[in-house]
Parts: C-alpha cells; structure tokens; sequence
C-alpha cells in the first residue's frame, strides 16, 4: 500500500502530529512526513523535530513566508506534484494553519481521503484566517477526530454525518505529558535571572499586532503588568516591529527573547505564575499544567479550557484586573482537565486511521 501522508508545516502541528505518526507506526502502518516549510526558521520548526523525536520529513517542500494567497498557493502546487506521484490512501492534517487547509483542499480535488485531527473547533470570528481554515478544512475531511464535546456539536450542526466524526482526546497533550520529566522550570528561571515571580505572554494575532494603535493599547497594558512582576515575552516575527516601536522595551521589567523550542517554552509556562496569551494551543497547555491563563481575545475556539481549565477571556480593559485577582487567590493545585486529554488520544487516532484503511481496502 502506498503511505499515508501526514502534512506539517507550522509550529503548533508538530506537537499534534508527534504521538500520531508514533501510534501509527508502532501498528506497522507505512507513513510519509511532509513539512512544507510554512515555518522555517529553527526556532520555529527544527527544533520541535529534535525534541519531539519526529522522524526527519522525507520531503520538505520549503514555501517560507508570504501572503495567504501566496503561501497557500505555493503549497497546494508542491502537495498536487506530491500527492499525484505518490497516490496515498489518506492524507492526514492538522489544526487550522494555511497548510491544513491547503493539503485538503488538493487532497479533495484528486479524490484522496482526508483526516483532520482537531476538527470541530470552532470561534465563528470569520475575521480570524484559522476560523476559515478549519471550517474549510472539516467540510472537505472524511474522518474527523475532535478533541472535546463541544467540536462535535458543531459539526453536527453543519451537516457532517456522525459516523464520520470521532472523538479522540488532543493529541498535543499526549506529546505535553510524555515530556513532564523534561520541563525545568529551575533552568528556565536561571536563563532569564527570574527570581520571583513571573508571567508569560504570547501574543500574535493580527487584532493585537497589526495596527499601531492596537500594539500601543497591548505594549501599555505589557508594561502595567510588568509593574507587579517581571514579564516573559518570547515574540513571534509577526508584529516584532509594530510592538517595538510601540515602546515594547521601553520597561527594564519586560524580557523580549526570540522564539523558543518547546521544552524551554513550556518549562518557563510551567513555573508561571500566570501566561497573558492569544494562542489557541497555549490555552489547552495551560488548562493541563493548571497555569492560570488569560486569553487577549473576544472569542474562543477552545471554550473547553474555560469551562473545565484554568482560561478566560480578557480585553486589554479587564486583563490587569483578571491578572490581579489571579495574582491574590490561593493556588491549591486542584484544577479541571477536559475528557480524554489523557495522554492517549495518539492510540485512539491510530485505531481510527487503522480501522477506515482496512475498510478502504
């Protein structure tokens, strides 16, 4: 049989891929690994193959950066050569990036099956591109694994056929509870001379970065946090300039640091009194590691980490208060974790994945 392809290509899909190619293999299923470069730099992609202990991609088609239509474009022709030559009998994707979408979309359109894992999430804010990517992404897929009660509903509502939706568990916390052993908040502490308390943020979206009002209103309200405890930023190329001429390091208290790879990423959240984020995979990190999380956004599409985590929604008004009363409460190390988050959702997809090759051939 031909291999099932998996197609990566940006930071949050190589901890959702991770344990999935694992179960995959460890049942003999033939897999090829396809990164198309939609994140290159180190940082923000090498790393995570080392860490996680991925097999290397055996192809990478190196689409770099660009507009939605430039990026997308660019890998839908790599995939169409890949796909055509290869003839797999799935092709699997991941999250909500310009690469999921894009490797559906050509997948589709040559009769290929699809399998999406975290289908079903939903913000329905049409204005974020993740939000098109994935309702784009689920209505082309034929097997869909959900990550929490809430993503079926939706798809349900959108017409998708139960019997072709599986709820799985998030495959990202399999790879986060694999590799609690390996999270050093002491080191992480030391790298950056944090001798109290600390929050972490990440912040990205184009609501937040885009415009200089908006990275005026977010620097402001970065530096009244870093009055009560030093902040942590590892800043994503997107925005960097718009936040710097903001005044971003204009506060002796505010760390700007570059991209990090996961487990230094995660240790510094780990040891965090709380993480200020705009993230969608960061509010499940954080519900799971019961890491008080504010989320600077109108929306979710992870409501899952409100009602059974540690996340809220916040706007630049209400953050410092949020901040504060989180600041002030006990912390009594009892917190909620969403069904199936147990690091077993990789076996699950794999059992699914198995059981549809067999009914295919």
């Amino acid at each position: 049989m031909s291999p099932v392809i998996h197609v990566t290509g940006a930071r949050p899909n190589f901890p959702k891929a991770a344990p999935v190619l694992a179960a995959l293999q460890a049942r003999g299923i033939e897999q090829m690994l396809v990164h198309t470069g939609q994140h290159y730099d180190d940082k923000m992609s090498e790393i995570f193959f080392r860490e996680l202990g991925l097999p290397q991609p055996d192809v990478n088609l190196g689409v770099g950066s660009g507009s939605h239509a430039v990026q997308t474009a660019a890998i839908m022709v790599g995939l169409e050569e890949l796909f055509i030559k290869h003839q797999p009998p799935l092709v699997i994707v991941y999250g909500d990036v310009n690469s999921t979408v894009a490797a559906a979309l050509v997948a589709s359109k040559l009769h290929i099956p699809v399998a999406h894992v975290e289908a079903g999430l939903r913000s329905f804010d049409m204005t974020m591109p993740e939000e098109v990517n994935r309702r784009l992404t689920d209505q082309l897929s034929d097997v869909l694994l959900v990550t929490s009660e809430d993503a079926i509903g939706h798809l349900t509502s959108e017409g998708v056929d139960a019997d072709r939706i599986h709820f799985v568990g998030n495959s990202m916390i399999d790879t986060l509870l694999a590799h609690l052993d390996s999270f050093d908040v002491d080191k992480a502490r030391a790298a950056y001379l944090l001798n109290g308390p600390y929050v972490v943020a990440t912040l990205h979206r184009p609501a937040n970065v885009d415009s200089m009002e908006s990275a005026r209103e977010l620097v402001e309200v970065l530096h009244q946090i870093a009055d009560r405890l030093d902040v942590v930023f590892p800043l994503h190329p997107r925005g960097r300039a718009t936040l710097e001429a903001a005044g971003l390091l204009d506060h002796q208290r505010v760390h700007v640091v570059d991209p990090l790879g996961y487990t230094e990423f995660i240790s510094l959240v780990r040891g965090s009194s709380a993480v200020v984020t705009d993230s969608g995979g960061v509010q499940e990190e954080t519900t799971v590691l019961g890491v008080p999380c504010l989320t600077l956004r109108p929306n979710t599409e992870r409501p899952v980490t409100i009602t059974n985590g540690t996340n809220q929604l916040v706007t630049t008004q209400s953050v410092i208060g949020a901040l504060d009363a989180v600041l002030a409460a006990p912390q009594t190390g009892e917190h909620a974790v969403p069904e199936l988050w147990d690091g077993k959702a990789g076996p699950r997809i794999a059992d699914v994945i198995e059981n549809f090759l067999r009914g295919r051939s």
